[in-house]
């Protein structure tokens, strides 16, 4: 474990927040060292009832939730009740970050507003997630991870070429936006710590999500045409996509020449380095489905075992094709120590997967702690932030 303080150690975050997006916001400044109580209507965050829900059938608790709201306080509270709006509002008070992801409109009619809070505590950063951002056209529309992914271009150049439009399987819109999220809060908190003003942090959904396809609008504005859907080619490298051995299917990237003279020595292809389409990067990948074609029944006549071992002596990227029970078993994923034990409230001994990150040369040590729904009082936090 890591000798010096997490850097959000003394840091106060209130989390008004459901379901993805704001819960990995608040629960990666939990993992930083920050104090983060997250403030539940009394029927809890919707996340809590998603499945699997491990426990007894009259103490059941959610897996799904666990995995975004590690090292939380909960604090149920009814914001249409007005002596229960009064705690959350001095909670907030009291606090050094706000944390929210209710449609836009929402906190304004509550009476939680940033203009409310700029002026009774400037130095509050004030972070607001939405599907489409505080203003413009479309602020006032709410959305989902499926529909910003839509929305935003992503499923557009995912799938393969001729079939029905497909999502990311990982919900990409939710998370980029709570890794968004959490980096503005850790930059205004520098500027607080260094004496300066709080603010107000505009995360929408479908620009942090426009934002990481960096590689495909760059395309579309050097080229004027729309990026297409190429499975899992990549769009100027080849060979760099999944091919299918005789007992499955692997992955290899070769994203040079270099490379591409080490896919075929470990093919045993050597011919193909004579052909003109395959010359330099950017005509393999305009002739890739062609290359594709060459290769594929080489790759089928051994398994996929024995092609990971020739390229890794050839020093080609490649990995097989794992299920989330095979990343979580690789040797490297043990190194890291991503795999963590937890106890759920209600007993349960399961695990979760930590904090990614190493810090002063180990793993972040992040709290195993989950709360119950309401669980801590107002007045506990409070007391803490005196």
């Amino acid at each position: 474990m890591t000798q010096n303080p997490l850097p959000l150690a003394g840091v106060k975050v209130v989390e008004i927040c459901q379901v993805a997006a704001g819960p990995f916001a608040g629960m990666l400044l939990a993992d930083y060292g920050a104090d983060v109580v997250k403030i539940e209507p009394p029927e809890g965050d919707a996340l809590r009832q998603w499945p699997p829900l491990s426990g007894a059938d009259d103490d059941r608790y959610s897996e799904n939730y666990a995995s975004l709201n590690r090292g939380k306080r909960s604090v149920a509270l009814n914001l249409k009740d007005p002596a229960q709006l009064a705690y959350a509002r001095q909670l907030i008070l009291e606090a050094d970050v706000l944390v929210e992801n209710s449609r836009p409109g929402v906190m304004e009619r509550l009476g939680l507003s940033w203009e409310h809070f700029a002026e009774h505590k400037p130095g509050l950063v004030y972070c607001s997630i939405s599907a489409f951002g505080q203003s413009g056209p479309r602020s006032r529309e709410g959305g989902f991870d499926v529909t910003v992914q839509a929305a935003a271009g992503v499923m557009s150049v995912t799938g393969e070429p001729e079939g029905a439009p497909v999502k990311c399987g990982v919900p990409i819109s939710d998370f980029t936006a709570g890794l968004y999220a959490a980096f503005s809060i850790a930059a205004l908190l520098a500027r607080v710590r260094a004496g300066g003003a709080g603010g107000r942090i505009d995360v929408p959904m479908f620009a942090t999500t426009l934002a990481v396809g960096a590689l495909q609008t760059s395309e579309y504005f050097g080229t004027g045409r729309n990026p297409r859907k190429l499975g899992s080619a990549h769009p100027r490298n080849a060979p760099y996509q999944a091919y299918e051995a005789s007992d499955g299917w692997f992955v290899i990237a070769a994203g040079n020449n270099r490379l591409w003279q080490a896919v075929c020595d470990a093919a045993d292809t050597r011919h193909l380095l004579e052909d003109e389409r395959f010359t330099t990067p950017t005509l393999r990948a305009t002739h890739q489905v062609a290359l594709r074609d060459l290769l594929q029944p080489r790759f089928r006549e051994f398994t996929v075992a024995q092609w990971l071992e020739r390229f890794n002596a050839a020093g080609v990227p490649n990995a097989p094709i794992n299920g989330y029970a095979e990343a979580l078993a690789d040797p490297q994923a043990e190194h890291l120590g991503l795999v963590q034990p937890i106890t759920l409230p209600n007993g349960v001994v399961t695990r979760t997967v930590g904090c990614p990150v190493w810090l002063d040369g180990a793993p972040v040590p992040v709290k195993s702690d989950y709360a119950r729904l309401g669980e801590h009082t107002p007045a506990e936090f409070r007391a803490d932030a005196a």
